[in-house]
């Protein structure tokens, strides 16, 4: 096995190519995942592509039949609509193990998105603050000044003091290598505690992602999903805030 393997799973290439691909693979919060996989989900994407690399790591997955897979991540295509074009969408498992391996995999990413006639990179993320996050706001990163306006209309963030630290791995990795490639490129990280899968964040996130790209995706699911993660998060909250209570009442 090579280091990166792509295997297209169509004939004519030309017909899933579009110039915008939306990249959310696992993160912080899988904040960027939970968008994407659902957008492949409500938009009834078509696999164009899977990625195998012996850089992912040595972690196997399971189907429904319990037969073992490699991990992988995929292209999707999403057709258009007479209001908004087609979009490509990079779902997947993981990311590399290894900093060498970013770059090699970023660069196959990037390869593969010039073939499908990629002009501006969109990579969702996390952003960990380190608590609860009702309303979180929205960083964004861009490959050029010239996005700026249009970012911040979309109800995106500025903010050259955070992340601190920069934007570690595929999320900031694709908008520059693409930059290098002649592509537009935008990072759009979603506040997350970073200790739990955050879908309240990942809504945040679409929200800004529809206005920028024109898409449109039912909300259904996602919004079940940060409900039901609100409510567990209540819930254990007030578990902790009794057994405070309870400990209190031994003093005195």
């Amino acid at each position: 096995m090579e280091q990166v393997n792509v295997r297209w799973y169509v004939e004519d290439v030309a017909a899933h190519s579009a110039q915008v691909v939306i990249a959310g693979l696992p993160g912080v919060g899988h904040v960027g995942k939970l968008v994407v996989d659902h957008l492949v989900h409500v938009l009834s994407a078509v696999k164009v592509a899977e990625i195998t690399s012996t850089l992912f790591p040595p972690q196997m997955y399971l189907s429904e039949d319990a037969v073992l897979r490699m991990p992988r991540n995929e292209v999707f295509f999403a057709p258009g609509s007479a209001s908004s074009p087609g979009i490509l969408l990079l779902a997947g498992d993981c990311q590399s193990t290894t900093p060498e391996g970013h770059y090699i995999l970023g660069n196959a990413y990037i390869r593969v998105f010039e073939l499908l006639g990629v002009k501006r990179i969109y990579t969702l993320g996390g952003y960990g603050v380190g608590r609860m996050v009702e309303t979180p706001q929205i960083l964004a990163a861009l490959s050029s000044a010239s996005l700026k306006d249009e970012v911040l209309s979309a109800g995106a963030v500025l903010n050259k003091e955070e992340p601190v630290g920069g934007i570690i791995g595929a999320a900031g990795l694709l908008i520059t290598l693409g930059r290098l490639a002649g592509m537009e490129g935008v990072a759009l990280l979603g506040e997350t505690s970073g200790y739990l899968v955050d879908p309240v964040s990942s809504t945040a996130v679409l929200d800004v992602l529809e206005k920028l790209t024109g898409i449109t995706a039912d909300r259904t699911e996602l919004a079940e999903l940060a409900s039901q993660m609100m409510t567990e998060v209540s819930a254990l909250a007030s578990t902790i805030q009794r057994n405070n209570a309870d400990d209190l009442s031994y003093i005195g």
